[in-house]
């Protein structure tokens, strides 16, 4: 019984981007208004700027779904590790377009236009949000400058966002830059943010609200930093590490035991501060894990 309901708390927090498992903190919902803002007052790009982690593209999911039900007609690319040639026609399959549309024999540049042009008469506005620019190949690039930067009238109902991590920023166009209505940065987690999210997920999970103990919880946001990614898998882990062990819940030695021996070991920075424990001696606790997936 306790080991079911354990997993139960470990399945709550899958990593899976859906929006109804997105964290919606005062600076998302910031963050959401901030977008919603460039689609009522017609802005042509906004840029969101966030680590790694910090959940950059689960906020572009969740901002696809909100955009859409404001009447816009919403397509959300990544460019991350594209091909040369291939982001407009993967940008286009994410298009509604009709059979005879995507029957033409016409460039997808031409295409797309075509799809802005008719969106624009149709006074129903396109968003298109391009995550990982930072990453996007050179034409990628080209094309996203181009779209925010031309003045036709097919493209004035046209809104871009832009996402990137801050390191990323100087691959993005200036045109992206310079002319970006708002900017969006993303901020860490609080503790209290870990603490929301983590009721909010056992409760949408149907586990125990007491699977973790407060200070579980409490060291489970020390050692994850406030990255809501790094939040997600210690969790996870956590709970599986205890069901595991047939404790009763997860304590506070577990999240720490399972951030100091399962997860890489680049994650030490986020918690060797002055005030860390020193690392114990190893032990085979993982033993006690495997078993759970073996």
């Amino acid at each position: 019984m306790v080991r079911e309901r354990l997993h139960l708390a470990a399945a709550a927090f899958d990593a899976a981007i859906d929006p109804a498992g997105f964290h919606m903190g005062p600076a998302q919902e910031e963050a959401l208004a901030r977008l919603e803002w460039l689609l009522t007052e017609r802005q042509r790009c906004g840029l969101v700027v966030a680590a790694a982690g910090l959940g950059k593209s689960h906020l572009a999911a969740v901002a696809a779904r909100r955009l859409g039900g404001l009447g816009a007609e919403v397509a959300v690319l990544s460019l991350h590790g594209l091909p040369v040639g291939e982001w407009l026609d993967l940008l286009l399959a994410r298009l509604p377009l009709d059979p005879a549309s995507r029957a033409e024999a016409i460039r997808p540049w031409l295409a797309l236009e075509n799809r802005l042009r008719e969106n624009t008469l149709m006074e129903r506005p396109t968003v298109l949000i391009f995550d990982d620019v930072d990453h996007a190949p050179d034409d990628a690039l080209d094309g996203i400058a181009r779209l925010v930067a031309a003045g036709e009238p097919r493209f004035a109902s046209t809104v871009i966002v832009a996402l990137a991590t801050p390191t990323g920023l100087p691959r993005v166009p200036d045109a992206v830059r310079l002319r970006a209505a708002v900017r969006i940065d993303l901020p860490l987690w609080s503790e209290d943010d870990v603490a929301a999210y983590m009721a909010t997920a056992l409760h949408r999970g149907s586990a125990d609200a007491d699977a973790f103990s407060d200070t579980a919880v409490t060291t489970l946001a020390r050692f994850s930093g406030g990255v809501p990614r790094m939040a997600c898998r210690l969790a996870r882990l956590s709970a599986i590490a205890a069901a595991g062990e047939s404790l009763d819940r997860v304590d506070a030695a577990t999240v720490e035991r399972v951030w100091r021996e399962l997860l890489p070991a680049e994650t030490d920075t986020a918690a060797e501060a002055d005030d860390s424990p020193r690392r114990p001696a190893a032990r085979p606790q993982v033993k006690a894990v495997r078993r759970l997936w073996g």
